[in-house]
């Protein structure tokens, strides 16, 4: 099990915003692309997956308990900042830091 599927800190930590394109049916999806009913429209240009702009956030497709295991429910379809972001950008610390994790050594 990887670190991330023990943590989830930054599926509940920052907004993820995405081109509509990456939709289910879009032309720059992967796979299947990301289901409609988990985004809500913010601009014609702009789709935002649901819960990661709640008080706190949560993004809608993950899955388990945060800090102990958690899995992305479209990983395989996951929009691209989710897939840009790793254990070696410097907010994955401030999100673990957020929820009160121990910060992964670098």
């Amino acid at each position: 099990m990887s670190v991330c599927q023990t943590c989830g800190a930054c599926c509940a930590s920052f907004r993820v915003d995405f081109h509509p394109a990456e939709l289910a049916g879009g032309a720059f999806a992967w796979g299947l692309g990301v289901p409609v009913e988990m985004t809500v429209p913010v601009t014609p240009a702009i789709v935002r997956l649901c819960g990661t702009d709640a008080n706190p956030p949560r993004c809608v497709a993950l899955a388990g308990e945060l800090g102990v295991a958690v899995q992305c429910t479209i990983y395989d379809v996951r929009p691209s900042p989710c897939r840009e972001f790793d254990t070696e950008h410097a907010a994955c610390n401030q999100a673990r830091k957020r929820l009160g994790f121990t910060p992964l050594q670098g």
